[in-house]
């Protein structure tokens, strides 16, 4: 097993900054999640811990040893890659026999090795088939066991399920938290799917455009986001945001929308008089119809999703999303009511960057305005 590290690590590839000082701490033994959109540093990351990217500053440390300057077989560490890499004119034993044969193991350790990972992995049946013959599932066991043979200090996973079909991916990804909490090997899990990571992660790491905005558990990134990027990317559907405009007056804090405004207990609130500001509210804090419902919104759009039913609503000039249950009808232009949990919401500042109030740090009184 083995403690990563990335010390202020920096990469460039000409005018694009696909790292900027990125530092992360992945504990031995950990499923360690790395999530964001294309472009993020996702991937450039994950080969500067494999060493097939050499940064152009900071370190990267294995249990405290300084690898940067080491070649990427000398680390110890296996990755499996999107397209899975499987030789096609291998059987499965042979693709799995492969690492082990390059590092020139005698051939009854190879046999035991091949045949204890296939054991794991439930594809002792597919020994002597060849990728061709396999379905995506089979691959993607194959392109694991590859990794799993060779016993590494630790496993890098480049979005290896964007490939499979929904009910596949739901599959594995069980199977893969079981894996490695079996095996009990640090695990990087590269991924842009937010469900991936909030299902399988110990911890995420979010990055945007090659820097780090927040790692923590997934309870803590979906609680308390520390930016509306954050809030955004974790989350589905995503964070709503509505603009509004902050006031203090006699010892107390006002935020002012159209529809609405909170009211709060001046007691270190970082957000100055006149200061404008977005309230955030998730999608299942937004109640449609009900004894509380006050402010009024118009119905554009219903998204049934069988278990529950996204209502996207006209609130002023914004579209506001909120969960109902499978059963509840509304009619698109239909006038309906809504109610904001105030213990649920979020406050950001008008850049967007800082999280000033995060859901259940204050309790917001409510009061409906026009």
């Amino acid at each position: 097993m083995a403690r990563v590290r990335l010390d202020a690590v920096s990469k460039r590839f000409g005018n694009v900054t696909a790292m900027n000082a990125v530092t992360l701490d992945i504990a031995d033994g950990e499923f360690f999640a790395i999530l964001g959109p294309p472009g993020a540093g996702k991937t450039t990351t994950l080969r500067a811990i494999l060493g097939l990217e050499k940064p152009d500053a900071g370190r990267v440390l294995l249990d405290d040893e300084d690898v940067t300057e080491l070649w990427p077989g000398d680390r110890d560490i296996a990755i499996v890659f999107q397209n899975l890499a499987l030789y096609p004119d291998k059987t499965v034993f042979d693709n799995l026999a492969f690492p082990l044969r390059q590092r020139k193991l005698p051939k009854t350790e190879i046999g035991e090795r091949v045949q204890r990972a296939a054991k794991v992995l439930k594809i002792e049946a597919l020994l002597g088939r060849k990728p061709a013959k396999l379905s995506g599932g089979e691959r993607q066991r194959v392109a694991i066991g590859r990794a799993l043979v060779r016993d590494p200090r630790a496993y890098l996973f480049d979005e290896p399920l964007s490939a499979l079909d929904a009910l596949l991916r739901l599959e594995m990804r069980s199977e893969l938290k079981y894996l490695q909490r079996d095996l009990n090997r640090t695990l990087v899990y590269v991924t842009h799917d937010q469900v991936e990571a909030m299902s399988m992660a110990d911890r995420i790491a979010v990055l945007r455009e090659g820097a780090v905005q927040q790692v923590s558990t997934p309870e803590d990134v979906y609680h308390r986001p520390v930016n509306r990027f954050v809030a955004t990317t974790i989350g589905s559907p995503p964070m709503n945001f509505l603009p509004a405009t902050g006031r203090r007056h006699n010892g107390s804090v006002t935020v002012e929308h159209p529809s609405f405004t909170l009211r709060v207990a001046d007691a270190g609130f970082a957000l100055e008089d006149g200061a404008p500001c977005f309230v955030g509210v998730r999608p299942e804090d937004v109640h449609v119809g009900g004894g509380d419902a006050a402010i009024e919104a118009t119905v554009f759009v219903t998204e049934p999703l069988g278990g529950e039913t996204v209502v996207d609503l006209h609130l002023g000039d914004r579209v506001v999303k909120a969960l109902a249950p499978p059963t509840a009808r509304f009619a698109a232009d239909e006038a309906v009511r809504i109610a904001l949990d105030p213990r649920r919401l979020h406050l950001f500042d008008a850049a967007g960057e800082a999280l000033v109030s995060a859901a259940g740090e204050r309790l917001f009184e409510l009061d409906v305005t026009g």
